[in-house]
């Protein structure tokens, strides 16, 4: 190829290229203001304000005030369930401490229904979770922390027992029997009761209801039949601690590719489930040195029960003679040795 055809091919070449990037360049001037006029500001809500969930309320939850907020909803889709602000509305403060009895996805709106009172018939029924059980245990200005338990709170059972012996003096044996167990009630009040700035007021109580699964709520009722059972109020820091311990030991299975929110309801499960595996106990021999370390050595049956018999006859003996009289169906025995 001559000198000639090489310099008209290049140029050929740069003056397709020039005639490319000219095109280009035109092209993309053309289409840029349609894209820039697509953007359109976001439209401002409005109409009247209901009531709408801030995150997923599953059924037994507990209102707070950052559960709910005021959001402007179109008018034509409100219903009368619905609260509205104004006029026949509710204050959010007015909501807080209630419980929800159907499950509400975020940002949907709370309905009249969808929550239920403390006080109101379903109010307990709604706020236990899934599968759990409420089991009431009688309890004094001792053995309730002096009154300073609240509806809420988180406590363990401990029971105090006093173990027979057949010879000596008894085991004294205190014992923690359940641990991390919410507190639903005190006496008939769901609620802590508040003075005119706000604050818990403590009271004595009676009666303690507490959340516990099938099993657990067996134990307890059992345990009441065994001893005292004390109430010992758990520290907010002992969930964290639980859960780190949890962590490091691998009882936690944590699916893999979990996400952030998935990973944060395992631990919400986890810090909020009741345990009856571990079991903590002292004696009286941790207390006194006069006091039993030990479990005392029990009396066979068969020996028992000869013990018995023979304490019988002799009561029988020393009865002496006795005559039965019967009135009315009923017999009485008189002793008539003394007479």
């Amino acid at each position: 190829m001559d000198r000639k055809k090489v310099i008209l091919l290049v140029a050929a070449l740069l003056i397709a290229a020039v005639t490319a990037l000219m095109a280009r360049s035109m092209f993309t001037g053309a289409s840029a203001p349609p894209a820039a006029a697509a953007v359109a500001p976001a439209p401002v809500p409005t109409g009247p304000k209901v009531l709408v969930a801030t995150k997923a309320l599953p059924v037994g939850t507990i209102i707070t005030a950052d559960s709910v907020r005021y959001q402007p909803w179109p008018k034509e889709l409100i219903e009368a369930a619905y609260f509205q602000e104004g006029d026949g509305g509710a204050s959010i403060d007015s909501l807080v401490g209630t419980v929800v009895r159907n499950a509400v996805t975020a940002g949907q709106p709370l309905t009249q229904g969808s929550i239920v009172k403390p006080g109101d018939r379903g109010f307990l029924a709604a706020a236990l979770g899934p599968g759990m059980r409420a089991v009431t245990v009688p309890v004094s200005a001792l053995t309730g922390v002096a009154g300073f338990v609240f509806p809420g709170d988180r406590v363990d059972l401990v029971l105090t027992q006093n173990v027979e012996a057949s010879a000596g003096p008894p085991l004294k044996v205190s014992e923690t029997i359940v641990r991390n167990l919410r507190v639903l009630a005190t006496d008939q009040r769901s609620t802590p009761s508040v003075d005119d700035k706000g604050n818990s007021v403590v009271s004595e109580y009676k009666l303690v209801t507490i959340e516990a699964t099938p099993r657990i709520a067996e134990k307890i009722t059992v345990a009441q039949s065994i001893g005292t059972i004390s109430l010992s109020l758990r520290s907010l820091a002992d969930n964290a601690a639980e859960l780190e311990q949890a962590l490091a030991s691998g009882d936690i299975n944590i699916p893999e590719g979990a996400t952030a929110d998935q990973e944060r309801a395992i631990m919400r499960q986890l810090t909020q489930r009741p345990s009856a595996s571990k079991s903590s106990y002292a004696t009286g021999g941790d207390v006194s040195r006069f006091q039993r370390s030990s479990m005392p050595e029990q009396m066979p049956l068969a020996v028992a029960a000869e013990q018995a018999r023979t304490q019988k006859q002799v009561e029988k003996i020393m009865k002496g003679p006795v005559v039965r009289v019967s009135r009315g169906g009923n017999v009485t025995e008189i002793d008539i040795s003394r007479r």
